[in-house]
């Protein structure tokens, strides 16, 4: 049996991603850990739609501050040079186009790139929120997710069933299997797990993948 990628792995990888200079929102849940885990030869700031920008990792052991934290009420660090704003200069900058990658969570992407990651269940958590603002703001939209649901079925859909969040917005899925690009073209799969054979990956997917010419082992370090 394959063994997945944990979700700070997946964190890593998405890291690599992220350009020197990038403006980056993170949705609430598993992409807060991308902050964690940045290559070290790179500037990039983070902005928190509670109004942070300037936002850094988690703090070290002792050096928490109550009162600093990002949109899920993690607890975060300042880097020097960062500030605080109203909620609703936050929303300005997103909506302005000035957020050149967000990346959020999913329950469903259909083929198209279509994205649902909002519900109207009993609990109604996560509702709807500030991912539909950074879908439409934002240049490009990384999606960190499990590849299947707890059950076993595929996120990455013909569909989406879900309420929508964006259409034809996703720019690329990071899954603990695979990183999967979206364009005109469909899903092209530019890295996969090593010992994971395309078919398997297929099996897992609910639409037809193309495995790109280039496509490169997914590979990231155990961390802590």
């Amino acid at each position: 049996m394959t063994e997945r990628l944990d979700r700070t792995q997946i964190a890593w990888r998405v890291g690599r991603d992220i350009p020197d200079g990038s403006f980056v929102n993170l949705g609430i849940g598993m992409p807060e850990l991308v902050a964690n885990y940045l290559p070290e030869d790179r500037e990039i700031v983070f902005q928190s739609e509670n109004g942070i920008l300037g936002m850094g990792p988690r703090p070290e052991a002792g050096e928490e501050d109550e009162e600093l934290v990002n949109a899920g009420k993690k607890l975060v660090t300042l880097l020097p040079g960062g500030s605080f704003f109203h909620h609703a200069d936050s929303f300005a900058m997103i909506r302005g186009g000035h957020i050149d990658i967000c990346v959020l969570g999913a329950f469903q992407v259909s083929k198209t790139g279509d994205l649902a990651n909002w519900t109207t269940g009993m609990d109604a958590l996560p509702g709807v929120g500030g991912a539909m603002d950074l879908v439409a703001g934002s240049k490009r939209v990384f999606i960190m997710t499990t590849h299947t649901t707890k059950k076993g079925d595929p996120k990455i859909v013909e569909e989406c069933t879900l309420p929508l969040t964006g259409k034809e917005c996703v720019s690329t899925v990071y899954s603990d299997l695979a990183v999967i690009d979206f364009g005109p073209d469909g899903p092209i799969v530019r890295e996969k797990l090593e010992d994971l054979e395309f078919d398997e990956l297929q099996d897992k997917t609910g639409v037809p993948l193309r495995l790109a010419n280039d496509w490169k082992p997914l590979q990231a370090p155990a961390l802590g």
